[in-house]
């Protein structure tokens, strides 16, 4: 927790419980690492690249990411909740699956896929009641 990583590689790692929160990551890279209940709450990720790697049931909340992005990797239950998000680029991931914190994701790019596959948890998350067929009214 509250460390500096500064032009750091990690490869092949599992980071398993880990309390990172308040850490900042600058020019880090982790490649095919696992980061399983991994705590980076109000953490600040700066240039930052998970290539693929798989973030399970990581805590973002209230973390700043800045030019941050997710190549080949596969994010399971991961939460954004009132994350701040600067150029994130999430097209790379190859699951994208939110635990919580859709309204943070203003400052990052989706794919279209990834996009028709949130549009659910969006809607519900804005209120928006989907439903087919039947009169208007």
């Amino acid at each position: 927790a509250d460390t500096d990583w500064l032009d750091g590689e990690l490869g092949g790692c599992v980071l398993a419980g880990l309390e990172m929160f308040s850490a900042r990551l600058h020019r880090v890279t982790f490649h095919r690492c696992k980061l399983e209940s991994v705590n980076l709450r109000t953490a600040t990720l700066r240039n930052v690249t998970f290539v693929d790697c798989l973030l399970r049931d990581v805590d973002l909340g209230g973390a700043g990411l800045t030019e941050v992005a997710f190549p080949g990797s596969a994010l399971e239950s991961v939460r954004f909740g009132k994350a701040r998000m600067a150029k994130v680029d999430l097209r790379g991931a190859t699951r994208l699956e939110i635990a919580d914190g859709l309204d943070a994701l203003g400052g990052a790019t989706i794919g279209s896929g990834q996009l028709m596959d949130l549009a659910p948890m969006l809607a519900d998350a804005l209120g928006i009641a989907v439903r087919d067929g039947g009169a208007a009214r």
